[in-house]
């Protein structure tokens, strides 16, 4: 099985915790030979000729020989020798492309859609992208799968937890991460925010902003914090919904889309277009902060990296 691990080397975001977690899991089982494939490094350069070269034409020639390609991304080849699969992890680009700097614009838009249609298997994280992937790639039902994502081993309750009385939010600084609203609902709210993620695009930024942190410091920043606001504008997923609740963290996440069928019950759910709206969520969740614990681990317990794996797999399966 040859497996497309780019995006390891371009970021450290949620498509890269997908692969990370899914090569993890699939790592000893003796019926899968897995042929790890990537191209180039995390600058410009190299992400344009992975792109457009690598996708299109070094891909499919280093896919000869292999029972079956998979695609962690949305990016891949328009024909390989070997059934391939694509994973979806969410369609912002295409419903909101206004969101994106103009060369992601621009290659992922052309690209998506022929990928995905000619995909032997489109496998979405969530119902919601798997929706998102009918309607608006044309991708016939009966192709997509859904398999979603799950978190790292040291997303736990049990462990240091930062010091401090603060509300906090994770993700790159782009448009749809939605800051500008969640800075202004800590202000109502009378709260203290702490921002932490990579830096990304569209002038988004923070005063709050502590940059990027490894995972050790970042659970250690959830287990402190009086809840998780991600009043994301679109998400395909939303893995930091199931970060904090892993470890005892209330969260507070828009009602509609990915992030509100991730968090089922578990979480306080808003309209994320209105400060108002996820300024009185804070409080609810900091109120309801024992029964929202509680509610969250359980949730999070329903998402390994064995059940992606193991289901993975059975979509390899199908196509070989």
């Amino acid at each position: 099985m040859g497996v497309d691990i780019s995006p390891l080397r371009q970021t450290a975001a949620g498509t890269a915790r997908h692969v990370k977690g899914l090569l993890g899991a699939l790592e000893g089982r003796d019926e899968i030979d897995v042929k790890p494939l990537a191209f180039g490094g995390p600058g410009r350069l190299a992400s344009v000729l992975r792109d457009t070269a690598w996708y299109f034409g070094g891909l499919p020639l280093a896919s000869r020989g292999l029972d079956v390609l998979h695609c962690t991304t949305f990016r891949g080849p328009l024909r390989s020798p070997a059934p391939f699969t694509v994973t979806i992890h969410d369609l912002a680009l295409v419903r909101h492309p206004e969101l994106f700097p103009r060369w992601h614009r621009t290659s992922g838009r052309l690209a998506i859609a022929p990928v995905a249609r000619a995909a032997s298997l489109v496998l979405a994280v969530s119902e919601f992208t798997k929706r998102e992937t009918i309607e608006l790639l044309g991708v016939p039902e009966e192709h997509v799968r859904v398999i979603g994502n799950a978190i790292d081993a040291c997303f736990t309750p049990d462990g240091p937890a930062a010091d401090g009385h603060y509300v906090l939010a994770v993700g790159t600084l782009e448009p749809r991460k939605n800051l500008r609203r969640i800075e202004e609902a800590v202000r109502i709210a009378g709260l203290e925010l702490r921002v932490v993620g990579a830096r990304g695009w569209g002038d988004v930024s923070s005063a709050s902003w502590r940059g990027s942190v490894d995972d050790e410091e970042l659970a250690r920043l959830y287990r402190g914090a009086h809840c998780l606001a991600f009043p994301s504008l679109y998400e395909g997923f939303g893995i930091p919904v199931l970060e904090a609740m892993a470890c005892g963290t209330p969260v507070v996440t828009s009602r509609d889309g990915a992030t509100a069928e991730v968090a089922g019950d578990a979480a306080v759910l808003i309209d994320p277009l209105d400060p108002d709206a996820i300024a009185a969520g804070l409080h609810e969740a900091i109120a309801r902060r024992a029964e929202l614990r509680e509610l969250g681990l359980a949730r999070a317990r329903a998402y390994t990296w064995g059940g992606v794996a193991d289901a993975t797999v059975a979509a390899w399966e199908e196509i070989a």
